[in-house]
């Protein structure tokens, strides 16, 4: 058993392992015996993603302790088995001996060209499915995407030469020695063989999806007829549940109250963001939540919210809200000009400070203009906003499609009343009116003078790996050598380089398709044309591109706050950082 323990940031490993099989056994031994300080694994095809709290466990010191827990190579269906075993012995419980049953209808649209494609008939295909063995291998690609793999090796089909635009929710599909049900409408590649009435993906349903790493799967064949009744997962006291009909998470628009603010005009981009959804990757959801968490901290700090609160994340410049009813409000973020008009006079406009709080009167309007540093602001209003929550979080989250939508001129954003008192961050003082604010403590708040701004060089640390050694070593040194451009194809999932020279991939590498893995925040990932994808905060939970390296959590806020035409340099992470595989 081949196993490599390479860095994935600072607070994270990547544990790179002979197949699927190891990497689901290690998962497996992680949540049976967790080990301290280390946060929520992320399966891959053949890795497993572990973040750790570098200040709990050093990575040298983790490192030993992941290979240690590495089983000899065994089937996977055999080595879950021992684990399930292990577990009853031990008297923990455990959802790795469920099952779950996805009955299908086999009339799929590839259906024939896979039966080509293996040389069987359509019939064969499904007997071949059906009497297959699946276990969820990883859940990525999007919240509820199980990647099954089965015990038949005979059942391997390429991906589509073009994908699809549209795929249906619930459709079976297979794709490499994967097979899968999509959880909604979406675009993708695989090879369609039927489709399920069984909802994989739920946010209003506890728990969300009916799967998780390691949980057994078997696809049954039904008739069309058969359709509608529902479908069941079984655990392990062999107890069913029925299946609901889907609700978009945060599909409705916020709830409205008399006091709060009403978006008169979004600007370029204005969603509602907390600190997001961490710990939920065994659904497939990244963490998300707000693109700069250290600005909205700061704006919640000003009203005398708790950090967490949800606030507005306005994009570039042009949102204008306007109060309904006194509130208190405060901004932080990027540094641009705000203005506060009474009573909606263009007239009468101040200008509004900055992390520090101020009061709207009944009618009053906030405009915010384009930044000249930065690229996001966020408004806080003292007591929260009433936006109902998805899975925990208030955050908007576009790849996942959860949280509220992106906000709409008519949308208000009522007080959130169900908090209670609030308590003053300056000891009781009432803020003043417009411009006349309260001093309150900047500890945290990004020095506006220090952030991005376009046409100028922001130099960022990178830890290299787990991938590096995929590119040449001219590559490598091309990374932190050259300027790199935020184009404005980018967003909260990405910004999107372009650079002089891309980076080249070795001989070995060229060519060659990387299994999924798990990535984080801050990873610079390649594809094949060179120019490195830098993800944010939305970025999806796995990726297949190799990653050359990543920006150190302690600077991942700073990519919020890129915007469109900056420059960015990157350079070595500081001395004791991983710069190389452990052990």
């Amino acid at each position: 058993m081949s196993v490599r323990v390479l860095p994935a940031r600072d607070d994270a490993l990547l544990v790179e392992l002979d197949d699927l099989a190891a990497a689901l056994a290690l998962h497996a031994s992680l949540r049976a015996d967790p080990v301290p300080g280390v946060g929520q694994p992320v399966p891959g095809a053949r890795t497993l993603l572990v973040p750790f709290d570098p200040w709990r466990v050093a990575p040298e010191r983790l490192a030993v302790v992941l290979r240690s827990r590495v089983l000899p190579a065994e089937p996977v269906e055999p080595r879950l088995s021992t684990l399930r075993q292990a577990q009853d012995d031990a008297g923990s419980t455990s959802d790795l001996d469920r099952l779950v049953e996805i009955p299908t209808v086999y009339d799929g649209e590839d259906l024939a060209d896979v039966a080509r494609l293996l040389g069987w008939s359509p019939q064969e295909v499904v007997r071949r499915h059906t009497a297959a063995s699946w276990v969820v291998g990883f859940v990525g690609f999007a919240p509820g995407f199980a990647y099954l793999t089965g015990d038949d090796d005979g059942l391997v089909v390429p991906r589509r030469e073009s994908p699809r635009t549209r795929v249906p929710a619930g459709s079976v599909a297979l794709a490499g020695p994967y097979s899968g049900v999509y959880p909604r409408a979406s675009p993708g590649g695989w090879q369609l063989v039927g489709r399920t009435d069984v909802v994989t993906w739920d946010p209003d349903r506890e728990p969300p999806t009916p799967w998780a790493p390691g949980n057994r799967v078997r696809f049954t064949a039904v008739r069309e007829s058969a359709r509608g009744t529902g479908a069941s997962h079984r655990g392990s006291s062999g107890s069913e549940r029925q299946s609901e009909l889907p609700t978009r998470a945060g599909a409705a628009a916020p709830t409205t109250s008399a006091t709060g603010l009403e978006v008169v005009t979004p600007g370029l981009q204005a969603l509602v963001q907390d600190l997001g959804r961490p710990g939920l990757a065994h659904l497939g959801v990244a963490a998300s939540g707000a693109a700069d968490p250290r600005s909205l901290r700061a704006a919640n700090r000003g009203v005398g919210n708790p950090a967490g609160t949800a606030a507005i994340e306005a994009a570039g410049g042009g949102l204008r809200l306007r109060a309904r009813g006194d509130v208190v409000v405060a901004l932080a973020g990027a540094d641009g000009p705000a203005v506060v008009r009474t009573g909606g006079d263009p007239d009468d406009a101040r200008h509004a400070p900055r992390a520090r709080p101020f009061r709207l009167r009944d009618g009053d309007e906030l405009e915010l203009g384009a930044p000249a540093r930065g690229w996001r602001t966020y408004v806080a209003v003292r007591g929260g906003l009433d936006v109902p929550p998805a899975l925990g979080s208030r955050a908007t989250d576009a790849l996942a499609h959860l949280g509220p939508a992106a906000l709409s001129p008519g949308v208000v954003l009522g007080r959130d009343r169900t908090r209670g008192p609030v308590l003053d961050a300056r000891r009781g003082r009432t803020p003043a009116h417009g411009t006349q604010a309260v001093a309150t403590d900047d500890v945290g708040a990004p020095d506006p003078a220090a952030l991005p701004a376009p046409g100028k060089v922001t130099t960022l640390p990178v830890v290299l790996g787990p991938h590096d050694d995929w590119f040449t070593p001219d590559a490598v040194a091309l990374l932190a050598g050259q300027e790199w451009r935020v184009t404005d194809r980018s967003d909260r999932v990405g910004l999107r380089l372009a650079g002089p020279r891309p980076l080249d991939r070795t001989d070995a590498a060229r060519g060659r398709e990387l299994p999924s893995e798990g990535c984080v925040t801050g990873a610079l990932q390649v594809p094949p044309d060179g120019l490195p994808v830098l993800f944010g905060v939305d970025h999806p939970l796995t990726g297949g591109y190799p990653v050359v390296g990543a920006v150190p959590s302690s600077h991942t806020w700073l990519l919020g706050q890129l915007p469109p035409g900056a420059l960015l340099r990157f350079a070595p992470a500081p001395p004791g950082r991983p710069h190389h595989p452990f052990g």
